[in-house]
């Protein structure tokens, strides 16, 4: 895929997350992979109309062209140094997902099929600054375990071999937050499959290419 198609889907998935309710404000920042490095929307812009140029070229850790990348874009670099199968990471603090992880809150991902396998793993990384080293460097530790990362009184990370997979597991992961939440505000219980279950749809379904995760930090 050419930068321009690059751009294009960043501006639809910009959009795309607005419409449905998956970020708000100038909270957020996303990218995905091109050449040697990867796009990344520039500090401070809305991503529900970003144009070709609120953009930032990312590689090696340094910004080589465009616009100021989103201070958090070593977040961003960290991941893809890590899964050289991630296309694209999408941040943001969408409101479900958000108050799950600011709270004790445990999210299952045995309640439908989507679920079962975008939120197969979930990490949670503890509070640090937006933007801080020690942010990037905590996410980075523990990219190879899920592709779903709830940030602590922050926000979430999504991310996937493309943009548009990317998309759908942060559709899926607010989806089943805000299942969750009504769920608790009901008094509904909800009949979660069996892990015997999940194990046989993730393995033998063939939904999706089962993913080989790394192990879970200590």
């Amino acid at each position: 895929m050419q930068n321009d198609s690059i751009l294009q889907d960043l501006q639809k998935t910009g959009l795309f997350m607005m419409e449905k309710n998956l970020a708000w404000g100038t909270a957020g920042n996303i990218s995905a992979k091109c050449e040697d490095g990867y796009l990344i929307s520039a500090t401070g812009t809305y991503l529900g109309e970003l144009e070709v140029e609120d953009f930032a070229y990312c590689q090696g850790g340094e910004h080589l062209a465009g616009k100021k990348p989103s201070k958090e874009y070593v977040m961003h670099e960290g991941i893809y140094e890590q899964r050289p199968e991630i296309g694209a990471v999408l941040h943001s603090s969408p409101f479900y997902s958000t108050l799950i992880a600011n709270s004790d809150l445990h999210l299952p991902s045995n309640y439908f099929v989507e679920s079962m396998y975008y939120l197969e793993r979930i990490v949670r990384i503890p509070y640090y600054q937006p933007g801080s080293k020690e942010l990037a460097q905590a996410v980075k530790e523990r990219a190879k375990e899920a592709n779903v990362f709830l940030l602590e009184n922050h926000g979430i990370i999504v991310c996937d071999v493309n943009l548009k997979e990317a998309r759908t597991a942060l559709q899926t992961l607010e989806y089943t937050a805000r299942m969750r939440i009504t769920a608790l505000e009901k008094g509904i219980t909800i009949n979660g499959l069996s892990d015997d279950t999940v194990h046989q749809f993730l393995h033998h379904s063939g939904y999706k290419p089962v993913r080989q995760w790394g192990e879970p930090k200590q």
